[in-house]
């Protein structure tokens, strides 16, 4: 079976491909003359016809073989606004994509890598379902010479040497820019929150929680988080998460609340209104600006949360294992090329309604 190395140099050599019929008549017009001379040319030519001609063949096809191995599709919000970019990007750069979906699903997305790298694509796309279990596919990738670059969730640390690149936010950054919006809200006054984090173990959850946890701790240590849940990105799972931990704490010491996606922020906001709170009195900041989340901004129930791109993740997941493959960037991310993050403004009822942050998912 041929590597992708000698399948990728196969299709650089196109140029090649109309030599072959030309080099053929030669050969069957010098072989006619019966002359010794011209027969001898014409095995030289035909030597020459033969190779073009096996050249050819390799070089018939150039579209690119990628796997995505994503964690939602159209069964999710973001999925079902990520793919239409992601396959239009493909369609232009001469890309076959085969999506899968392993529902956040661990050990799914294990069985699906194990078939990606069994068909020897020109490259993988991996949206890790978990950071934590994600390892063995990206080993199984490197020792079969297939490339990977991650989208929208990055890989743990440790991992990064295994890819040859990143596109999507800085989920990190995403947290703390949420925090820095609670900080301003709290204005130096001594207050308590509870936050809802995303999945558990899913590495934008872990990051996001970092991000929003540590920059209140650097910034403003006024500010106190008195429980934290996951609410597991659904909104249901959250308005029970911050229900229990509104009882647990007593909801006479919160006065604010984090979540990590505004679907869940959501939640939270349900969960506050069906104890006759009035949520306009709570400083709240989330993450994603969603055709969700922004009309609570406009309403007045979210002070602020972090606009984000699906198209953008999607078109660039693309972009991204499009350099992989073609060598702008290398295994170990030790390049300009091999991170790509997406831009993350800020969104309060100041600018909720500019085009610049239009809703996307």
């Amino acid at each position: 079976m041929a590597t992708n190395k000698e399948k990728k140099e196969a299709k650089m050599r196109k140029s090649r491909l109309f030599l072959a019929p030309a080099a053929m008549l030669a050969a069957s017009a010098l072989v006619l003359t019966g002359c010794a001379a011209e027969e001898e040319a014409a095995t030289d030519t035909s030597t020459d016809s033969s190779s073009d001609s096996d050249s050819s063949a390799d070089a018939g096809d150039d579209t690119l073989e990628v796997y995505a191995l994503l964690p939602q599709g159209n069964d999710q919000p973001y999925g079902t606004t990520y793919l239409p970019p992601m396959q239009a990007k493909a369609d232009e750069l001469g890309i076959n994509l085969t999506i899968t979906n392993s529902e956040y699903d661990g050990d799914k997305q294990a069985s699906e890598c194990e078939v990606a790298v069994a068909a020897q694509p020109d490259g993988i796309i991996l949206w890790p379902a978990l950071a934590d279990t994600i390892r063995p596919c990206l080993e199984a990738a490197n020792n079969a010479g297939i490339p990977v670059w991650i989208t929208n969730a990055d890989v743990n640390p440790e991992d990064a040497d295994l890819t040859y690149g990143y596109s999507g936010t800085d989920s990190y950054g995403q947290g703390a820019a949420s925090a820095e919006m609670m900080c301003e809200l709290a204005d130096g006054a001594e207050i308590g929150v509870i936050q809802i984090n995303g999945l558990s173990g899913n590495s934008v959850a872990t990051l996001r929680g970092n991000g929003f946890a540590e920059t209140i701790a650097a910034e403003c240590p006024n500010v106190s988080i008195l429980a934290e849940q996951p609410g597991d990105w659904n909104k249901d799972d959250s308005q029970i998460a911050a229900s229990e931990m509104l009882t647990a704490v007593g909801i006479e010491n919160v006065q604010g609340l984090y979540a990590a996606d505004d679907t869940m922020v959501a939640g939270g906001i349900a969960a506050l209104e069906a104890r006759g709170e009035n949520v306009e009195d709570y400083f709240i900041t989330s993450i994603g600006n969603t055709f969700l989340g922004n009309p609570l901004v406009i309403d007045g129930k979210l002070d602020g949360t972090v606009f984000q791109s699906s198209s953008w993740d999607g078109e660039n997941a693309v972009t991204g294992i499009y350099r992989a493959i073609t060598g702008e960037t290398s295994l170990g991310r030790d390049d300009d090329a091999s991170v790509l993050y997406m831009p993350n403004p800020k969104v309060t009822i100041d600018n909720a309604t500019d085009p610049e942050v239009a809703p996307e998912w």
